[in-house]
């Protein structure tokens, strides 16, 4: 019998291990598991990790050396929905640090290349708001924003 849930499959060109390493240092209940191994039927080099199992935040995920034939894009991201600014400031930092880059509207992409939303709770209730004044206020204060900034963006939601 199957397992309930999602696990996410992250392709990696050799840094499969160091990644899962990099993921459960920066966030909570995290976790490295099995760490497999090529043999020497291959394709790659015999005891180089072909994949590893890790858990961040409590999402399971595979990192795969799978080779360089695929690389990531902003197709695909993760939301991190925070509870206030200093949880933003922490994700952004981590994230961006040693070669991450940082992009538009809480957007970065991490040394791998992963894409990663940071946002504050709340975030979808101000933009879907029906008020379409509000709405409007709250993203136009959004879209000026790189990391964004939960007071702002509150502060415009209230007209002030």
């Amino acid at each position: 019998m199957a397992t309930e849930g999602f696990t996410t499959c992250l392709w990696f060109d050799g840094q499969a291990e160091e990644a899962a390493h990099y993921y459960v240092s920066i966030f909570k209940n995290s976790g490295i598991g099995q760490v497999g191994r090529y043999t020497e039927a291959g394709p790659g080099p015999a005891g180089s990790v072909i994949a590893v199992d890790f858990t961040a935040n409590g999402h399971k995920f595979v990192a795969l050396n799978g080779g360089p034939q695929f690389t990531f894009n902003e197709a695909i991201s993760f939301q991190i929905t925070c509870e206030n600014q200093e949880e933003i400031d922490y994700y952004w930092t981590k994230l961006t640090e040693d070669g991450g880059q940082p992009g538009p509207c809480g957007w970065l992409k991490d040394r791998y290349g992963v894409s990663w939303q940071v946002i504050p709770d709340g975030l979808l209730d101000m933009v879907g708001d029906p008020d379409q004044e509000k709405a409007a206020r709250t993203t136009r204060a959004m879209l000026s924003m790189g990391k964004l900034d939960i007071a702002a963006l509150e502060k415009a939601y209230a007209g002030e």
